[in-house]
This record gives structure tokens, sequence and C-alpha cells, in this order.
């Protein structure tokens, strides 16, 4: 699903990994796409929709597609193995733009 009105509000928050991990935080907030989504699927050439979407800085993004491995990553980073479904799941119910978009 495309809701980029929901992405600006992705990126108009701090990066997800803040709390664990300020002193590596740096760049811009990008919205990452959740590698393995709580809805829908992701497939080759195919990223998760917009409502899978948290906000990383471009550092901790760079180094989770790194990495590879999403839920490690999160993991070793002092969160859950699902905590980017939890967050994302939170981030689009609370979305100002939640009701905006059509399936």
């Amino acid at each position: 699903m495309k809701a980029l009105k929901h992405l600006e509000h992705i990126r108009s928050h701090n990066c997800a990994l803040v709390q664990m991990d300020h002193q590596n935080c740096n760049g811009d907030i990008q919205a990452h796409h959740l590698m393995r989504p709580w809805s829908g699927v992701r497939g080759m050439g195919m990223k998760a929709g917009d409502e899978n979407a948290i906000p990383l800085c471009q550092n901790h993004h760079a180094r989770l597609h790194h990495r590879g491995d999403e839920e490690a990553f999160f993991e070793e980073s002092g969160y859950s193995r699902n905590y980017g479904k939890a967050l994302a799941y939170g981030l689009w119910l609370g979305s100002p733009h939640y009701k905006e978009v059509k399936k």
C-alpha cells in the first residue's frame, strides 16, 4: 500500500533506535520498510507497504541493511526481535493519515 503522507509522518519522528543506541544516531531520518512486514508481503524486487515503515536515522538504516537480518539487528541493538513490527503497527494506527488510505 502506498501512503506518502504517512511516510512524511514517519520521517517526522526520532530514530527508532535512539533509546538504546543514541551515540550512533546520525543523519536524516528515513522511512525503513520492514524486511519482514506485519501486514502484507515482501518479495524479490518488492518492498513492504508503507504501513510497515519505521523511522531510522541514515546511519542505523544503512547498518540494518548491511546486517541483512532485521530481527537480529533489533535484538543486537537491545530490543526484541519483533520490535520493528510492533513499532510499525503502532505508528500506522496512530498516524493522522491512517484513515485517508484505502487498501
